[in-house]
């Protein structure tokens, strides 16, 4: 069975039913210090920590004092602009005591559907996390739409932990792992410790969420432990409210483990490897040694540029003979890898006229 202790880069997925008091719609204070030990816990041992949040609706409807029946649109785009403010609040004052910095990241769904976006979003998260942030991430839900009908951020998650390469993907719910059915309405139901692969009979046994605050059910779950695993991330649901979460999933705690089918990394090479390269890169001999030695692209060491491509495209990469080394998603367009095509990083600036990225192809997004 996985262990957090294994992990070198964790995306923990917080549902609004262990944020929020269901009767009076407050902040658990208590439940999030204890989540804030946690995150230091694991932050102390040098593990990335990435938290995807819901709560922003909830806490918002307490606030606005809404009532506690389905809410129409606009009344929850109004909850989330209220509630988000407070929830982003509440990780910084908690977090802060260890050390740690925060940040917070609003997303949607088309920001990972959306390449130039998706590239965008992965930078930026990328960076915070090699700075020690912690990021609070959470749909951007004061303008989405089908990110609220859709509800409890699981699916997020999923994307956020393939997004940034998480080896771990832990969903903490009000339920302590996967059943054979509802365990709240069949007593016979039975909890899965280890699923290695989501079948049709795995999902027929999907149901409803059933807490009241979150509008995500096992489905959804299901379907991000779907994406999460097919990108290299194995994944767990396990039952939240306990102080220390974390800790008791490392100790024990009830859960189901979704097994990984492939290395993280391996799994996004070979995604870029599998892609049709819109446009060539030739590049020198230094930077072809470099590349064998896992560097990224420097503009300084390309030669031409050929092809119609734009800033997230795949490129064909090639040696002075031709020969193709792999392949890569370019950070710039072909006319911009044109311009800065033999020069420094730091010339980038001068050559576009804004500040650009230092590498012309990340060695993330590189498939040798």
């Amino acid at each position: 069975m996985a262990s957090l202790s294994a992990a070198r880069r964790l995306v923990i997925k917080i549902g609004s039913a262990l944020l929020v008091d269901r009767k009076t719609g407050q902040l658990r204070h208590d439940w999030v210090q204890g989540l804030a030990q946690d995150v230091a816990w694991l932050k102390g041992q040098g593990k990335d920590v990435i938290l995807v949040s819901s709560g922003s609706i909830a806490l918002g409807r307490g606030v606005l004092d809404l009532p506690a029946t389905e809410l129409a649109l606009e009344q929850s785009q109004a909850a989330a602009a209220v509630g988000q403010i407070r929830l982003a609040r509440a990780y910084e004052e908690v977090l802060a005591p260890f050390g740690i910095t925060t940040a917070q990241v609003l997303v949607t769904l088309e920001d990972s559907t959306d390449r130039r976006r998706y590239l965008n979003s992965r930078a930026t998260l990328e960076q915070l996390v090699g700075l020690g942030v912690v990021a609070i991430v959470n749909e951007n839900d004061t303008i989405a739409t089908d990110e609220i009908r859709y509800g409890d951020n699981d699916r997020l998650a999923a994307q956020v932990a393939v997004t940034v390469g998480a080896d771990q993907l832990i969903l903490l719910s009000d339920v302590d792992g996967f059943y054979s059915a509802n365990p709240q309405v069949d007593p016979s139901a039975v909890r899965y410790d280890v699923i290695d692969d989501i079948t049709p009979e795995i999902e027929a046994m999907a149901g409803d969420g059933v807490s009241g605050l979150s509008k995500g059910g096992m489905i959804t779950k299901l379907m991000a432990a779907k994406t999460a695993t097919k990108a290299g991330c194995s994944m767990a649901i396990t039952e939240g409210s306990v102080l220390r979460p974390l800790t008791a999933l490392e100790q024990g705690a009830n859960a189901t483990w979704f097994t990984a089918q492939v290395d993280p990394q391996q799994a996004r090479k070979r995604w870029i490897a599998a892609m049709k390269p819109k446009g060539e890169i030739v590049v020198d001999a230094g930077a072809a040694g470099a590349l064998g030695r896992g560097k990224s692209l420097l503009p300084a060491g390309v030669s031409a540029v050929a092809g119609e491509f734009g800033r997230g495209d795949p490129v064909a990469i090639l040696d002075p003979q031709g020969h193709k080394l792999g392949q890569g998603l370019t950070r710039y367009d072909a006319v911009e890898a044109g311009k800065i095509r033999g020069h420094q990083s730091e010339d980038i600036e001068g050559l576009l006229g804004y500040p650009g990225r230092a590498a012309l192809i990340h060695r993330d997004d590189m498939a040798l």
